[in-house]
């Protein structure tokens, strides 16, 4: 029951939504996406450093990219070629495509409504955009809680279960001694909070990023006069123009977008939630950030494995078999047995990092449902480690189907929701792109010129009368010290 119900909201809900919104968007905004790509450089190269009160937008994007570089840019890429044939590669490149679009306005959504808590801290999210942007608590405290369920609890489980029996495959490791010290290394860093998650980020997410693609150029360099051949099947069975995989294009196309959208996130608004803590001077160049954040996810890591997977040989229409097997196989065809123990290995820091990036998710849900989350918090962190462990051993796929219809609703929740404030979207945009043309090369946010919105003023001053554009908030300055003009 939960496949066919899923099977049809991605069919008929997900797919249009996400295609149809993104393609909105994109136009829209006259491609911000690719207008903008190089400019998510010198976002980066300028931000503002690390602070106590925030993170600086290179820890949010290693923190984002913690979430969306998991588990599905290995497993999930392998279920959407064994499944969809080389073609639901294009649309997992056509939905991060479209998706950068959705990604950049909902975290710029993100940054624009966040909101200072007690202990000085900033959050934001799809909760805080819908009570603050729609005045709509309860559809807030809706999407709060799809977002703990599918990425606190769900997600977390599969995740679990992925790593603990891929080490299991690889080096014999028993299943629950990898969940317990999964569970045990989580929970060191569940107590440190949001600043030790993204430290650890910052440690472990180039690292993983740069050793998944040292091997796969490799892999490329090795099988290098097979690439066009493979570049030109994707395209071919995308559109069923490639005999071998011409019964699949329905496949392919709902493969493609499914598996994308759970790489990538790109609409679902989890990514907002990490965007919002960031230290920037505008919403807008948050935006910017992450969305390069999908473009590294899909375009660069899913392409990786994709281009794995179908320059080995060992991947044939009608495969029978997991994503991580898939992986795992063709890695090992091209380099020998050590193949299969490097996408354990790299597995295992994708998971990682990807589970303290949806405990994070988890908990910045409790914090806008509950007003005094401590006790709630503590019981939450207990919660997370046993379903770790409990995955760990245990087969979770009808967890998995659950999962897919609980992101649905969450992706319908925050796509929607994002329609009714694209006028602001545009607004932001607008004031952005105003300065940019006027020659500033830093544009800075001032709230006086959007008195109409509920905003939070520690966090975004009015600068008209009291800071110079060229003399923003200090780095490290507590943001409730900020008296507005």
């Amino acid at each position: 029951m939960l496949d066919v119900i899923n099977d049809f909201l991605s069919g008929k809900v997900l797919i249009p939504l996400v295609l149809g919104l993104g393609t909105y968007f994109t136009i829209r905004s006259r491609f911000v996406q690719l207008r903008y790509f190089a400019h998510m450089f010198s976002v980066l190269s300028g931000s503002s450093p690390a602070g106590k009160f925030h993170l600086s937008s290179l820890q949010a994007l290693t923190l984002s990219l913690a979430g969306r570089v998991g588990t599905g840019n290995i497993v999930g890429v392998g279920i959407a070629v064994s499944m969809g044939g080389p073609g639901a590669v294009f649309w997992m490149w056509m939905t991060a495509l479209l998706g950068m679009s959705s990604s950049f306005f909902e975290c710029a959504l993100g940054q624009l409504y966040k909101r200072c808590d007690a202990n000085g801290q900033f959050r934001g999210g799809p909760s805080w955009y819908i009570q603050y942007g729609l005045g709509k608590r309860w559809l807030g405290m809706i999407a709060a809680l799809l977002l703990l369920v599918t990425f606190g609890f769900a997600i977390n489980g599969l995740e679990s279960h992925a790593v603990s029996h891929s080490l299991n495959n690889a080096f014999g490791l028993s299943t629950s001694w990898s969940g317990f010290a999964l569970s045990l290394m989580l929970g060191i860093v569940f107590v440190g909070g949001i600043k030790r998650i993204a430290a650890v980020a910052d440690l472990l997410v180039p690292l993983k990023v740069i050793a998944y693609i040292g091997v796969t150029l490799y892999v490329i360099v090795l099988q290098f006069e097979q690439v066009p051949e493979v570049l030109m099947s994707i395209f071919n069975s995308a559109f069923g123009l490639d005999q071998a995989f011409g019964g699949l294009v329905g496949s392919a196309i709902i493969m493609g977008v499914r598996r994308g959208v759970f790489s990538n996130e790109a609409g679902l608004g989890s990514a907002p939630n990490v965007a919002s803590v960031a230290k920037i001077d505008h919403p807008v160049a948050q935006g910017v950030v992450q969305a390069f954040s999908v473009f590294i996810d899909t375009f660069v890591i899913c392409t990786c494995t994709a281009l794995l997977i179908l320059l080995s040989g060992f991947y044939s229409p009608g495969f029978e078999g997991d994503g991580i097997a898939l992986a795992q196989n063709s890695l090992a065809e091209v380099v020998g047995d050590w193949g299969r123990m490097f996408i354990s290995v790299v597995l295992a820091l994708f998971v990682f990092t990807a589970m303290l990036y949806n405990y994070y998710l988890g908990e910045n849900s409790l914090r806008f449902m509950v007003a005094a989350p401590r006790k709630t918090l503590i019981a939450y962190r207990a919660s997370v480690l046993a379903l770790v462990f409990w995955g760990s051993v245990e087969d979770l796929s009808t967890v998995l189907a659950f999962a897919d219809i609980t992101m649905t609703f969450l992706a319908l929740v925050n796509l929607v929701v994002m329609t009714l404030l694209f006028k602001v979207c545009m607004r932001i945009l607008g004031d952005y792109d105003g300065q940019r043309r006027a020659g500033v090369k830093t544009p800075v946010f001032d709230s006086s010129k959007f008195n109409d919105l509920d905003l939070d003023l520690t966090a975004w001053p009015a600068m008209r009368n009291t800071l110079s554009p060229k003399s923003p908030v200090g780095a490290d300055q507590d943001p409730t010290s900020i008296q507005p003009a």
